[in-house]
């Protein structure tokens, strides 16, 4: 499998490919954080949205940084490189709460509309998570008294808002905080002392880096190996559906494994960059599969803030039963961005790099 990813006919990669994708990440990452230092606290509109893309910056940089040690830590000191891959986790976790706090109220919010038909969410009209590969079982609405659900609809969405507002707000201030500690100014330096010096061994000049990027492919299609494809391939998964719809307030447990095949997709795509970097050919398939695999991810938390917030002590019956309503149509999301996986991983890669 790894063979159709990775070019064979590629020269050998020295160690100084890595070391140049290391430095260019660590200087993304300086340049995102003086940008976010420089707009971070002005109160215009562009000033806000210009501090919302270094931040996205941040997080992408360390993202890949964090990765990058990760696949390719045989050729990395070990001590520095293990020490800061959790530090780079830990800042990249803490800046994308913000964001998806906001994202799945507007996911949440924009659902509550579609099902209930309703205009007590005029600004959620159009469903901007919506994707094409959903099917038509997944789609359909639960009920088929609309009005029983558009009683509770409106306080199902102000319920949840309060919620995921206040999350969202806490977020917020953490990232600020996290921003100005000391913990994180110990990752900046280090990120400063990696844009100028990379802490490369002794093997990273004489071995190439393919045969550890393949690696990274292997461990993804094992993954992927042990996903239900077969029931994912069908339209309407009932028996996964029955499971998703349990009143257990744990998370998930057959999420999981399509999370770690999402991280793993990620890490393939960024060893990809490593060595063919602004070259990498686009391979339509793995892109196709990530938006899946990060249209799963939304529903699935989505469904367990729907949840969570239907838990909530005294509420009315008809936004119980709204909330309920809204957790099933995630999880109905769930399925079908299996399905578009599995639709997407199983397609033939003929024409593709």
């Amino acid at each position: 499998m790894a063979q159709q990813h990775l070019d064979p006919t590629a020269g050998p990669v020295a160690g100084d490919t890595l070391e140049a994708y290391l430095q260019a990440q660590a200087t993304e990452f300086l340049r995102a954080l003086r940008q976010h230092r420089e707009t971070g606290g002005t109160t215009a509109t562009n000033g806000v949205e210009e501090a919302v893309d270094a931040a996205r910056a941040l997080r992408r940089s360390a993202r890949r940084i964090s990765g990058t040690l990760h696949t390719f830590r045989p050729f990395l000191d070990e001590g520095w490189s293990e020490g800061m891959r959790p530090e780079l986790a830990w800042l990249s976790g803490t800046l994308a709460r913000e964001h998806a706090y906001g994202a799945r109220l507007e996911r949440l919010l924009a659902a509550l509309h579609r099902l209930s038909g309703s205009s007590a969410f005029p600004a959620q009209a159009a469903d901007p998570d919506a994707h094409p590969g959903t099917h038509a079982g997944a789609r359909a609405q639960l009920p088929s008294e609309k009005g029983a659900l558009t009683v509770g609809a409106a306080k199902a969405g102000a319920l949840l808002e309060r919620q995921l507002t206040l999350a969202r707000t806490r977020a917020h201030s953490a990232a600020l905080q996290a921003l100005g500690s000391s913990r994180f100014h110990a990752v900046a330096d280090n990120v400063a002392v990696l844009a100028s010096e990379v802490p490369l061994t002794a093997s990273a000049s004489a071995t190439g880096l393919k045969p550890l990027a393949a690696a990274a492919d292997e461990r993804l299609c094992d993954a992927v190996a042990g996903l239900p494809l077969i029931t994912a391939g069908h339209p309407y998964n009932a028996e996964a559906l029955i499971h998703g719809l349990s009143a257990d307030t744990a998370p998930q447990p057959q999420d999981s494994p399509w999370h770690q095949v999402r991280l793993l997709l990620r890490l393939h795509r960024y060893a990809r960059e490593v060595l063919f970097g602004d070259e990498a050919p686009v391979d339509v398939r793995l892109l196709t599969a990530g938006q899946a695999l990060d249209r799963h991810r939304d529903a699935a938390e989505a469904a367990a803030a729907a949840a969570s917030a239907a838990r909530t002590p005294r509420i009315a019956p008809a936004t119980a039963y709204a909330l309920g309503v809204l957790h099933a149509d995630q999880r109905h999301e769930v399925e079908a961005a299996r399905f578009a996986f599995q639709r997407a991983w199983m397609r033939e890669t003929v024409g593709t790099p």
